[in-house]
Order: structure tokens, then C-alpha cells, then sequence
């Protein structure tokens, strides 16, 4: 088969490998297409401590090629398009016996991330994944792969959702206009909120406009906590939602956080640095601060739903479609600033 080798970084080869071989409870997996996330990005540009070679891809949609002789034949069949639970949670720790497999004790023990004299990394940018089917959801046939590949994005930000218990009526500030805050106007909006984004570049503006959001503003013309409070009658926002990996930026979504509201720290923080906080204000206001970290199997199950019911049309947030051995010409034009999600095409449909 043909993998997408990351020998270091800025260095990608097309190999030729073996096709996984699967075991009993496994499925061989067909990649159809898979979205370049921006940790793949921070592999191409050598900005992770994980080890090379890396064959990255976690964001991915596929059919299955092959199935072991222990996959329950009533649930999966050959051909039938799927999506994978990618992370790789043991089943065992504390976190995954208390439903917190997302943030599983062992995530990054496994190859995924470190492989000392192997490859390692999620593999689905490659043309064949080896998957537990365990690990698997059955998916519409004619649902398209492209939108499917991003449901692990969607999962991401749907978990999110469900932590910052979103009302009807509330005012929700989203950070950041990149594709992760762009999914978070469009959830924001269908749990019934006015949403306010906050974005310093003048295009994404206009487009989280078209993407639903109430309000725009630009935190480098004007105060943005003081322009949230504004906004909503000196209370601040009740849900505030931070994609940005700034830490100042951190600082002023707490700020920006009404009495009795929620501060969701989706991102990252790059460079992790101490922020200073309130915390009489957290404490005489009720105010929660709280992270997400990637998806869970059940907003990876909503996530499906919401892509092949068309609950949610992420069709605007797909920049282009690159063929897999364009992958430098692909995740240099991921690199810039001003996209949105790149995917690349491994296979297409009969």
C-alpha cells in the first residue's frame, strides 16, 4: 500500500508498505479521505516531541476492506463505510472506568505518539488502517466522505457543547475564527444562543457572519472584554468559548465571563504559560472554568449524526480536496493562516 511517510520534519515520502495484516476482532480499513488537522501541521513543521517517521492521519473517513472472523457480521459487512474512534483510550484507568476515555491516563503511551525504531502516528494517511472494529461506527452510505472525514473536528467541538450546557437565549462569545471556532459558531447557533465572534482578521468576520454568528468584532480595534460587556448589558457573556491558543487571550475570556457563566479552554495553550485569574471573582461570581480535550465516543456518535442527517452543513468549512500524493503542495497550503480544512484523497467510492 501507499503511506504518507514523515521521515522529519518538511521531509514527506510516498513508501510502498505492507498492508496491515488484521487480527480477529479487527477490520482492514480503505481510507477514503483524510482532513489534515493542525497537530499534523505542527508535525510537518516539527513543532511536536513525538518520534519519527510518523504516518499521521487521525481525521479520516473509510469503508471497510476486510473484517476478522470475531466482527459481528450483523453490525459491519464488507464495504460498508465507517468512521474510527481514533484515540487510543486502554478501557482500564481511572479516567476511562469514570466515562473519561477522551482523556484516558495511557493516551499517549501507545505508538500513536512515541515508536522507537518504527513508525509511529494515527496512520490514516495511508491507504489502508488497521482498526479494532470495536473502535468503529457505521455510517449512511450516502453520506459523502469528504464531510464525513470531518467528523472528529465536529466530535471535538460536540463535546465541548455538551460540557458548556449552551441555553436558548444565551449570549456565547466564540474566539478564534480558524475551522475549530467556525464549527463552534455553527453548534452555538443550533442550541438557540446569539453568538459573538471575536476574530482579528476582516474575511473570517465576514464569514462567520454568513456562518450564522450575530456579531463580529475585532479585539485589535477595540477592548473585547469590555466591548462583550457592552453587548450584553455589563454581565458578560454565559458561555465563553476560547479556540485560540494565546495565553493573554485566556486571561480575557475568564474576564469576559458573566456572573454564574462558563469559560470553556478548547485550545491548546501555546506556549503553556501561567495566566493570572481572579479567583475572588471566580469565587463570589460562580464562575466555572473548565477544558475540553478532543472527542468522546458518544460526540463522535453525534457527530455522524449530525453530518449524515445534515443537521450541520460543514461543506463551507472545506477549503480543498488535494489528491494524497500532492501531500506537500497540500499541507503547505494547511500551513497558511487563512484556511479553513484541507483534505486529501486516498479512494473514491464504487
Amino acid at each position: 500500500m501507499k503511506a504518507l511517510v514523515l521521515e522529519e520534519p518538511k521531509k514527506y515520502s510516498i513508501q510502498d508498505l505492507p498492508v496491515p495484516e488484521i487480527g480477529d476482532d479487527q477490520c482492514l480499513l480503505k481510507v477514503r479521505v483524510a482532513s489534515i488537522c493542525v497537530n499534523d501541521v505542527r508535525d510537518y513543521q516539527g513543532g511536536v516531541n513525538w518520534t519519527y517517521p510518523r504516518i499521521g492521519g487521525h481525521e479520516y473517513s473509510a469503508v471497510i476492506e476486510k473484517m476478522g472472523k470475531n466482527v459481528d457480521t450483523h453490525t459491519f459487512h464488507v464495504g460498508q463505510q465507517v468512521i474510527a474512534f481514533v484515540l487510543e483510550d486502554c478501557g482500564y484507568c481511572y479516567s476511562c472506568k469514570h466515562e473519561h476515555g477522551n482523556i484516558c491516563d495511557n493516551s499517549t503511551k501507545g505508538t500513536f505518539y512515541y515508536n522507537e525504531g518504527g513508525i509511529s502516528g494515527f496512520k490514516g494517511f495511508a491507504e489502508y488502517v488497521a482498526m479494532d472494529a470495536r473502535h468503529l461506527y457505521p455510517c449512511p452510505d450516502d453520506t459523502p466522505d469528504d464531510l464525513l472525514s470531518l467528523t472528529e473536528p465536529l466530535a471535538c467541538v460536540l463535546n465541548s457543547m455538551n460540557r458548556s450546557n449552551i441555553e436558548f437565549g444565551d449570549d456565547v462569545v466564540v474566539i478564534g475564527g480558524g475551522a475549530m471556532g467556525m464549527l463552534h459558531v455553527l453548534c452555538a447557533k443550533k442550541r438557540g444562543a446569539r453568538v459573538i465572534l471575536s476574530e482579528t482578521d476582516a474575511k473570517r468576520r465576514e464569514f462567520g457572519l454568513e456562518l450564522g454568528a450575530d456579531i463580529v468584532i475585532n479585539p485589535l480595534e477595540c477592548d473585547p472584554v469590555e466591548k462583550v460587556k457592552e453587548l450584553t448589558n455589563g454581565r458578560g457573556a454565559n458561555v465563553v468559548l476560547n479556540t485560540t491558543a494565546i495565553p493573554a487571550v485566556a486571561a480575557q475570556a475568564i474576564e469576559m465571563t458573566a456572573k454564574s457563566g462558563l469559560c470553556n479552554m478548547f485550545s491548546s495553550i501555546h506556549p503553556n504559560e501561567p495566566i493570572p485569574v481572579n479567583a475572588g471573582r471566580l469565587h463570589s461570581q460562580e464562575i466555572y472554568v473548565t477544558g475540553t480535550q478532543n472527542g468522546t465516543r458518544k460526540s463522535f456518535a453525534q457527530a455522524i449524526d449530525c453530518i449524515s442527517k445534515g443537521i450541520l452543513d460543514l461543506r463551507p468549512l472545506i477549503e480543498k480536496i488535494y489528491d494524497y500524493t500532492d501531500v506537500v503542495e497540500a499541507m503547505e497550503f494547511a500551513s497558511r493562516p487563512d484556511t479553513y480544512k484541507v483534505l486529501m484523497r486516498f479512494s473514491k467510492g464504487e
